[in-house]
């Protein structure tokens, strides 16, 4: 199983409900407090405590990571991405310590780390100048025929996609948002490099069928 945290939209939204980020904070602090989470609760106090910045990352990352794996239930978890919105938004500011800290947080509890971008061009560029192993994290990034999203440019993507030491993308927006026709949007994905998989979205069921049929017949 790959998951994405924080549940950033969802996060936007109740800061706005609840009176900025102070509410916010406060509905978190609570709902960790409930979880019964104490590693979280302790890294929490003491981030609070010393005005820490990383203790405080780490508290929500203690909590995230549980929430998702109690949702795993049995299902093995694979890796946890970075949502794109905290992804790029590192990535702009220069952030390399939240990269690096959520690099080894992860590997040390035997989870791939992953980061969600919609900056994949720039986002290699900078784990090697951060030197973070490119060969210990999965990426997902739009990857499609038409270059739909792919920033700086399609061209760009593709040179850092085959500049990678091993399959380690998760290409997203391979339809780019409907333009191209499945038989199309695989052939493309099909002929690059260091693609370990495919995220698509589906509505209805029939398409889901015909969509999963084509991709296990094309990539696998």
């Amino acid at each position: 199983m790959y998951a994405i945290v924080p549940y950033a939209y969802e996060y936007v939204r109740l800061a706005g409900a609840l009176g900025g980020v102070p509410g916010l904070a406060k509905k978190l602090v609570k709902e960790i407090v409930f979880s019964g989470n104490f590693r979280a609760m302790a890294s929490g106090l003491n981030g609070i405590a010393r005005s820490d910045l990383a203790s405080l990352v780490k508290t929500y990352l203690l909590y995230g990571v549980s929430k998702v794996r109690r949702s795993a239930g049995n299902a093995e978890l694979e890796s946890v991405l970075l949502h794109q919105l905290i992804t790029d938004l590192c990535l702009g500011l220069g952030l390399d310590w939240v990269f690096k800290f959520y690099t080894e947080f992860l590997l040390k509890r035997g989870i791939t780390p992953g980061f969600n971008t919609g900056n994949f061009a720039l986002l290699v560029k900078k784990l090697k100048e951060w030197d973070i192993n490119l060969e210990d994290v999965v990426i997902a990034a739009p990857f499609n025929k038409v270059g739909f999203q792919m920033v700086p440019s399609k061209e760009e993507c593709e040179k850092a996609l085959a500049s990678l030491p091993k399959p380690n993308v998760l290409a997203i927006s391979i339809l780019a948002a409907g333009y191209l026709k499945p038989e199309e949007a695989v052939d493309y994905i099909a002929g690059l490099p260091n693609i370990k998989g495919v995220a698509v979205g589906v509505s209805k069921e029939k398409h889901a069928k015909e969509t999963f049929k084509l991709l296990r017949e094309k990539l696998l």
